[in-house]
């Protein structure tokens, strides 16, 4: 290695695509590539051992890969000696023994990690060349200027924009089957007899350089919650590409129907699971969209799925981007509610009597994962009901989810799961009562609380935080169009009723070990 390059290139742990514009117009002769292993990344929120062992071990595949191509690497383990632990720290080493020119990076995930960044550029005089990242449809300039002149923004018109800019299922100007969204037709529950037979998904048995991770994370960050047993996430461009073909083949027909249900002990289902994927940059956005468009041509799967899984990416996952890099660094730390109760210890160890809880939480410990509805409909739609700290449920996706990057991570909770930007980007809290569980899933049938008692031994905490949530917020609701209706359901119980569910769910809270 020289003592001196040209460009030093910056690779985080969620840019490991070749195609990354950091690498334009690389010139191996001249530049150099900087990737750094640091503990900061999974202590900064307590990051599980799923989590921490994917992002090292895709990063360890991707720099080989790298290596390969005869790319200069600078790359620095985990358990290298003199590690400082923070990637200020160790791009600080790197400037000082390389001296380069300039630094060039793609723009990253997370406003702390580019921030720290720039002032280590700063901090040496160098420039720092920012770049975008095309492993999104939408550029962050274009969401901004979608903003222009709305006083709200929400999902649906952005969707819409986002199709016709990307020509998906469009017949011309017009949307295919003459409707934007079939949400409505994707709302099926499993019934008694449980979900459909369907084969398991693709899953990666480690290769030597996963084992060698696996005992590292397990070894550094012992105390960290979660395990690696049953580590099996691609690593790779070529695991993630057949993660991809076997959700087209065998469970696409079917997502759109039974993408929010749930079922005990079923982590998997009908979902994708490719979400740790496209965030790492190991399969990008479009392919998946054009892959599961192509089935539809090729009636191998109906509209609906097809339209709600592709929605999930061309709408979504753009729109969560925009609003947190237009809305921070404040974003972060909203609290509209005025929510300041303890999470739970339990959501820690998943040792609780509530069933869907416990199903919810044990699956995401040892997976790192749970779908959507899990996250947003159980374990979310509890720490709302409890008046859990927005922050301190952050944190806990943050860390425990193989998928979370921060700009995604953050509305997705902040936003639509716990309502702390007071309808910023979702138009009213996502509040149910235990009996949305029981529709959804069979977790109440083998429960000790009945969904559709709201006080009393075998009351529902669902049902009585429910309750206690309207009549608690029912001023500031009141104002909200989309809650009139839940509202006028509060106003049918007497004075009796509401004290008796507020003693409840003080009793519920009292429980809880925090």
């Amino acid at each position: 290695m020289k003592s001196s390059v040209r460009n030093l290139i910056l690779v985080l742990g969620d840019q490991l695509n070749e195609d990354s514009s950091a690498f334009d117009n690389f010139d191996p002769q001249q530049d150099a590539i900087w990737m750094a292993e640091v503990s900061e990344e999974s202590t900064h929120v307590m990051s599980s051992k799923q989590r921490t062992t994917l992002f090292l071990s895709a990063m360890r595949h991707f720099a080989e890969l790298l290596k390969s191509k005869k790319w200069p690497i600078i790359y620095t383990a985990l358990e290298s000696k003199g590690n400082t632990g923070t990637l200020a720290g160790e791009l600080e080493k790197t400037i000082k023994h390389q001296k380069p020119k300039q630094l060039i990076m793609t723009m990253p995930g997370e406003w702390r990690v580019l921030h720290s960044l720039e002032a280590v550029a700063k901090n040496f005089g160098l420039p720092l060349d920012i770049r975008q990242d095309r492993h999104f449809i939408n550029t962050l300039e274009e969401f901004t200027q979608h903003l222009q002149g709305r006083k709200q923004i929400r999902l649906e018109f952005f969707y819409r924009e986002m199709r016709h800019k990307a020509n998906i299922l469009m017949n011309g100007n017009k949307p295919i089957g003459d409707k934007w969204n079939f949400d409505t037709e994707n709302r099926g529950s499993f019934g008694k007899g449980g979900p459909p037979s369907l084969p398991q998904p693709t899953h990666f048995a480690p290769d030597e350089i996963t084992q060698d991770v696996i005992k590292l994370v397990d070894r550094q960050f012992s105390h960290h919650p979660g395990s690696v047993s049953t580590f099996r996430w691609p690593v790779t461009r070529q695991q993630a590409k057949k993660s991809l073909d076997d959700f087209i083949t065998h469970r696409l027909p079917n997502f759109g129907k039974y993408q929010d249900a749930m079922w005990e002990g079923e982590v998997w289902l009908f979902h994708s699971h490719l979400s740790s994927s496209l965030n790492l940059k190991l399969i990008h956005p479009t392919e998946v969209m054009n892959a599961a468009q192509d089935a539809y041509h090729r009636q191998l799967a109906p509209l609906e799925a097809v339209e709600g899984f592709i929605r999930q990416i061309l709408g979504w996952r753009e729109y969560v981007r925009g609003i947190y890099w237009t809305h921070m660094p404040e974003y972060v730390h909203r609290n509209a509610m005025h929510a300041h109760a303890r999470l739970p210890d339990f959501f820690w160890t998943g040792k609780t009597d509530m069933a869907c809880l416990r199903d919810a939480i044990n699956l995401t410990l040892d997976h790192g994962y749970a779908h959507h509805i899990q996250r947003l409909m159980v374990t979310g739609l509890y720490a709302l009901l409890l008046g859990v700290n927005p922050q301190e449920v952050h944190a806990w996706y943050l860390g425990v989810y193989v998928d979370a990057v921060e700009w995604v991570e953050v509305p997705n909770t902040l936003g639509m799961s716990q309502y702390a930007d007071n309808g910023l980007m979702a138009s009213k809290p996502y509040i149910a009562s235990g009996k949305y569980i029981d529709r959804m899933s069979n977790h109440c049938k083998g429960c000790k609380f009945n969904p559709s008692e709201s006080t009393g031994e075998s009351a529902c905490p669902f049902t009585t935080l429910y309750w206690d949530y309207l009549n608690k917020h029912a001023e500031v609701l009141s104002k909200n169009p989309r809650m009139l209706m839940q509202l006028k359901n509060l106003n049918r119980l007497t004075d009796k009723d509401k004290e008796a569910i507020t003693v409840q769910a003080q009793k519920h809270r009292q429980s809880l070990v925090i």
